[in-house]
């Protein structure tokens, strides 16, 4: 039996490729797949099988990519009507070489959510490990909120039926293999850990620790950020997404022409870190570093303009492009050959954003009153407490919200360590704030100095 597990970094997401008898199957690939191919050919193995635990909504998943290179079947549950692939039913049985998945109907994070329990019958004819997709995940359980506030007891009760009478029925010793690990957006406190068992979930999972009518109880009071791509993603994933065909080169723009790219329309992404954009930058880009691009540039890019990547040193750019087709943005037009030192030295004009220390914001807090706004998560504003006085507005809701942030005020914005923070001024900067700074080091760091807290 061949397993590897394949990790996405930035969307925490993980699939999976099995082998045996010179047949592969891959559970939930990624969009971009030459990895399995890879795999595939190093161990001799056809992949011939490709599965889909359900329809994704934080990453466009390549199935269809991946059959176009190498012919295999898709198969993804039966109870939504996909314009791909063949639908799959309870009990429905798949053999590679001495390998068996059985699929389980597993509702409640979507309708037609599955999982694939997997027996090695060359070893034994007993259940080996489950792939449970988005419905059980190592120390959480995945969310339930997708079909709206009228269909949350419904849904929740249908993933605790899920797990408890199909997933932890298999047996304590079987292997949970998910499709999600620590960091996604679709769980809120995924444990880091590579795999899981049935056994140790029941002994250790806080949301099974109780029955069915408290564990609804507590699911519907959850209200989890929803990004606006998220119902792009739903599209492309029933629909198919389109054929990727070359779009993962990068082409080097010249300074002339990202100027011509500016002044017909286009998204400018800086990935450098919060300092270094503060510093200089190019007037309307967005903030955001580049392990932070899967997580928030959702939330700010659209799909019909062209976007322009803007490093120090373009190096790796790569990886950061992987992570944005894998959200499905295949308008990037290039980088900018040079870097931002280029920009620079063809005489440029630049934008900048004030930065400061916390402890130049705490002594600027005991003579002055700018507006405090604090960008975090509601989790953290909650659980660690916040700058006195601080407003809180989740830097991904800001464009929903400017009502409530004054023009006419100087702005201080921070959040965990600045980097959101850098985030949101390029977001207001864009509706006009002018006069923002970002605070460098954030509130661990404001904690660290031993400032005062208020919760």
């Amino acid at each position: 039996m061949l397993f590897e597990r394949i990790v996405s970094e930035g969307i925490a997401h993980i699939s999976y490729l099995i082998g045996s008898g010179g047949k592969a199957a891959v559970i939930d690939p990624r969009r971009d797949c030459e990895i399995y191919l890879e795999i595939a050919r190093r161990n001799d193995l056809v992949i011939t099988h490709i599965f889909e635990t359900h329809r994704n909504e934080d990453y466009v998943i390549g199935s269809v990519e991946l059959a176009n290179h190498c012919g295999a079947e898709i198969y993804h549950g039966a109870a939504m009507a996909f314009s791909y692939g063949k639908p799959v039913y309870e009990g429905d049985i798949f053999a590679l070489g001495q390998l068996e998945l059985r699929v389980l109907e597993t509702p409640g994070h979507t309708e037609e959510s599955i999982s694939l329990v997997l027996t090695d019958k060359e070893v034994s004819l007993q259940p080996y490990m489950v792939f449970s997709g988005d419905t059980l995940f190592s120390g959480d359980i995945a969310r339930t909120d997708f079909y709206g506030q009228d269909r949350k007891a419904e849904m929740a009760g249908k993933i605790f039926d899920s797990i408890s009478k199909k997933i932890l029925s298999l047996g304590e010793g079987i292997i949970i293999c998910p499709a999600h690990g620590a960091g996604s957006v679709c769980g809120g406190e995924i444990a880091d850990h590579p795999f899981t068992t049935s056994g140790y979930e029941k002994g250790t999972n806080r949301w099974l620790s109780g029955g069915k009518d408290a564990f609804i109880a507590a699911r519907i009071q959850e209200s989890p950020y929803v990004p606006p791509y998220f119902r792009k993603m739903e599209q492309l994933n029933k629909e198919g997404a389109p054929l990727l065909r070359g779009q993962s080169d990068l082409r080097p723009l010249t300074v002339s022409e990202v100027n011509r790219f500016r002044a017909s329309g286009c998204q400018v992404l800086d990935i450098r870190s919060p300092a270094s954009f503060g510093a200089g930058h190019i007037p309307g880009s967005i903030s955001c570093w580049r392990e932070g691009v899967s997580a928030f540039m959702g939330w700010v890019f659209t799909y019909d303009l062209p976007v322009i990547l803007v490093d120090d040193f373009n190096l790796s750019l790569d990886s950061v492009h992987r992570q944005i087709i894998r959200l499905g943005y295949d308008n990037v037009a290039g980088y900018l050959a040079g870097g931002f030192p280029q920009w620079t030295k063809a005489a440029q004009e630049i934008a900048t954003l004030p930065t400061c220390s916390v402890q130049q914001l705490n002594e600027r807090l005991r003579t002055e009153s700018p507006f405090l706004l604090d960008v975090r998560d509601s989790k953290n504003w909650t659980a660690i407490g916040h700058i006195p006085g601080a407003h809180h507005r989740y830097v991904g809701e800001l464009s929903s919200q400017l009502e409530e942030i004054p023009l006419d005020r100087p702005l201080v914005i921070y959040c965990d360590a600045g980097y959101k923070g850098s985030l949101a001024a390029s977001i207001l900067a864009r509706y006009n704030y002018q006069d923002m700074t970002n605070v460098l080091g954030g509130m661990t760091a404001w904690k660290r100095a031993g400032f005062s807290i208020e919760k």
